[in-house]
Order: structure tokens, then sequence, then C-alpha cells
């Protein structure tokens, strides 16, 4: 397979544009920190059923990984990552280094309160200090890509929450697009992190969808939001998983839902099985956008 075309630098990626923009293409930009999987091909393939250029960020942006966190361990394979976005009909992939992204002197940041408190922003995990550095890094891009539509993965709900309101109340044009969560054939979400699951854990891992059907299913059959919650726990603790949260929040606003009988629910779990942290999610509701 022919590998899709890379650039390093602000420069040329701009030039590039230019020239795809000149003739009337739109663009896409799917961002990544690379070691793909069908999650993030489902992702360039929505971006280019729609769009006329499709550019993916491949960039392990050092600004949200915390301290504790696995910054120099996450899984990098570049070239396979070229192999599979050529296959995937990616137009152009901006590959830089972190000088091109973070010049020395860099001081600014963007940040988006109140929904990056809790959940994964819950000080006493990633923190608000992680969606500051998410967030900063796709305005970045955002700016130096000038896309028509970016793409998200429905697995980093919160995620694809956050940035959809901070290109709203930047007035950012891009039209976010979040896509359906791609799963195993026994339910675990795709993730680059499984990486480090050994099959032992692997099979423990799957603890954490078999634990948000169990939830989903208790509120279809009209139990509460507490007690579809502890059944949920219920199937972690039998999977020999402890989560670092199972909870119910609204998916609009990421407040605390009290019932499954309105608004739709995000139903969200993290955990770690061995050495990777997991996430994993569900919408329960009127617009039930789950697999």
């Amino acid at each position: 397979m022919t590998p899709a075309p890379v650039v390093r630098s602000k420069r040329e990626l701009r030039a590039e544009i230019a020239e795809a923009t000149a003739g009337g293409r739109s663009v896409g930009l799917v961002p990544t920190m690379g070691y793909l999987h069908d999650g993030h091909l489902s992702l360039l393939r929505a971006a280019r059923e729609r769009c006329g250029f499709v550019v993916m960020s491949l960039f392990v942006n050092p600004t949200q990984f915390g301290e504790d966190e696995d910054l120099a361990e996450y899984p990098r394979a570049e070239e396979r990552d070229l192999a599979l976005a050529g296959e995937a009909g990616v137009d152009l992939v901006f590959a830089p280094d972190v000088e091109e992204v973070y010049p020395e002197g860099f001081a600014t940041y963007v940040a988006v309160e109140g929904l990056t408190e809790v959940l994964d922003g819950d000080p006493a995990r990633r923190g608000a200090e992680h969606f500051r550095g998410v967030t900063t890094v796709v305005a970045k891009l955002l700016n130096i890509v000038g896309p028509d539509s970016l793409y998200l993965g429905q697995k980093d709900a919160q995620q694809a929450l956050v940035i959809r309101r901070m290109a709203r109340d930047l007035d950012f044009p891009a039209e976010v697009v979040v896509v359906p969560t791609v799963r195993e054939p026994d339910g675990l979400a795709m993730s680059s992190r499984n990486a480090y699951l050994d099959a032992r854990e692997r099979t423990r891992a799957t603890g954490l969808w078999r634990a948000l059907e169990t939830v989903r299913d208790a509120a279809g059959g009209g139990a509460s939001v507490d007690r579809a919650l502890d059944a949920g726990r219920a199937i972690l603790a039998d999977a020999g998983v402890e989560a670092e949260y199972l909870e119910a929040r609204h998916a609009d606003d990421l407040t605390p839902a009290e019932s499954f009988n309105g608004r739709p629910v995000l139903v969200a779990v993290a955990a770690r099985v061995g050495g990777a942290r997991l996430i994993d999610n569900v919408v329960v509701g009127p617009t039930d956008r789950s697999e």
C-alpha cells in the first residue's frame, strides 16, 4: 500500500491546503496521536466520504499528559500509521515535532470551564489540565488547517463535548462530527492503549462494556439511576475491575443525571486494567447513540 504523504511544518501544510482549497475542495481534519486502529480508520473514512481533501494530524501531544502518565511509553508506529492512512484515502498527514507545535516561549492555553472538572477532569483523576492540553492543541490545529469539518470519536465523549463547546465559544467555523465508537467483537472499545493489555487483562477489560450494557438495559427496564449504576458496578466487580468512576450525567452539559426519563444521559466509565487506563461510555435516552 502507498503511504499517505507527510509534512512536518506548518508552512508546508498551509501551502498544500491552499492548493487544495483553491481547487474548490472542502477540508476535513482528523486529529490523532497515532498508533492507528479501526476506530481511527472509521474517522478517516467518515472524513473521506464528506470531504475533498482529508488531513490527519499525527502528534503525541505532551500537554495533555500528566506527570504520572504514559507519555514516554505511549505506543508509536509512524511508518505503519502512514501506510494505514494512505489506504484510508488520507490526502496529507501533518506529523510535526514538539517544537513546531510549541515553540520556545509558548505561553498561551485554551481552557473550557464547567465541562472539564468532572469525570476525567476531576482533580483526583486526570484533572482539568488534561483538557486544557487537548483544547489548546486542537485550537492550534483548527487555526493551522482551517478545516470545514473536524472528526472525533464517541469513545472520548467528554473530550468531544469539550471541543464542541470550544469551537462554538471561539467561533471556529468547522463542523464538529462525532463518529460512533468502534468495538472489538467482544465489545471492548478500540483504543491505542489496548496494546498494553496481556491476555488475562484483555479479558478483564471487557467488563467495562458489559457494565455499560447492564446499566443501559436496567435503565430501559425502568430502574433508577442509582440501581442501574449499582448493577453496572457489580459487573465490574465480577470482572475484577475497580473503576475510577461509573457515572450518569446529562449528555449535553455533564451535570448529574437524576433519572433516565428525560434528557439523553451519558453513562461513562474509567478504570485501570493492568498498565492501561481505559474509558468507555454509552448514551441512554430519547436520542440513544449507543451501538
